[in-house]
């Protein structure tokens, strides 16, 4: 299992990683050091605990607010796909009501043919 050395808040931490996730891993961390040097502009030096924690909840809040963001879009496509199904439904319940119609007519043309002498 490949291990990489990761730089958060100023200090070098050695993680492991499964094979080919090294930049991954390496992206996750840059991400994270990001908040906790956000943070550390904002409320200064706090320690680092404490902002490891803070950058912790901010990331946290983050991804709770993406998962409502999805789950309200896919209540979105669920809707749209139901509605579409509706739409279906519909459409062919139209189409056989206007296959209905055509064979009527087709049948009443047949009979005035018939009548006619064709």
């Amino acid at each position: 299992m490949p291990s990489i050395n990761v730089t958060i808040n100023g200090k070098n931490y050695r993680m492991a990683c499964d094979d080919g996730q090294e930049e991954h891993l390496e992206m996750l961390a840059s991400e994270f050091d990001g908040y906790v040097n956000n943070l550390k502009g904002s409320f200064g030096d706090i320690g680092d605990q404490r902002l490891t924690v803070m950058a912790g909840v901010m990331v946290t809040d983050e991804l709770l607010e993406l998962k409502n963001q999805v789950a309200s879009l896919e209540k979105k496509v669920e809707t749209l796909k139901e509605s579409g199904a509706l739409q279906s439904r519909e459409k062919q319940a139209g189409d056989d009501e206007l296959a209905k119609s055509i064979d009527g007519i087709a049948k009443m043309i047949e009979s005035l043919n018939k009548k006619l002498g064709g």
